[in-house]
């Protein structure tokens, strides 16, 4: 098992540190609060793994009380490359759906085939609303029209880990985003 301390020295540079994650889940809580103020049953969809830090620092800043939920899906086929499809692994089953508005939490947006998908998939399950919120944003990498309705910060196209993110599940416990050293990932 590999330490933090070793988990550190395969990071090419901090690029986003505590006090800058805590400040854009303030300010993240803080645009939901007022966007859904009127909202009688607000859902928080974790797309799992990546996003359940994220989440669980976002959700404790909210003032407005929510439900939390998780699906787990899947776009990636071996290592760092996308596979262009979308997997759903673990699906959400609710009776409530068309009284939910559901906002989806991920933890980075590359291509946004993922986000795009489960718009329309949670749309077709009968959600009341369905927007999106990520914590990163490389647009640079989009190869679908796609935005989400929040987003905490857009990063260059660099290979991040920390603070819920991983690569090969290593690396998810830095308290930070972190860039990668390409040769931690191209063993």
């Amino acid at each position: 098992m590999q330490s933090i301390h070793n988990m550190n020295e395969d990071i090419q540079r901090v690029l986003v540190n505590e006090t800058e994650l805590n400040r854009i889940t303030f300010r993240i809580a803080e645009e939901i609060d007022r966007d859904y103020a009127d909202s009688e049953h607000l859902l928080l969809l974790c797309i799992l793994k990546g996003s359940v830090v994220f989440m669980s620092e976002l959700m404790r800043k909210l003032t407005k009380p929510v439900e939390i939920d998780f699906m787990r899906v899947s776009s990636y086929g071996s290592g760092t490359v996308s596979s262009k499809n979308v997997n759903i692994i673990l699906d959400i089953h609710r009776q409530d759906l068309s009284q939910c508005d559901v906002l989806i939490i991920e933890d980075i947006i590359d291509s946004g085939r993922t986000l795009a998908y489960l718009v329309d998939y949670l749309k077709l399950k009968g959600c009341k609303s369905v927007k999106t919120c990520t914590l990163l944003d490389k647009p640079s990498r989009r190869e679908v029209d796609y935005k989400a309705d929040y987003v905490g910060l857009e990063i260059p196209d660099e290979f991040v880990v920390g603070y819920g993110l991983d690569f090969d599940e290593r690396y998810r416990t830095l308290p930070y985003v972190g860039i990668l050293k390409p040769e931690a990932y191209q063993k």
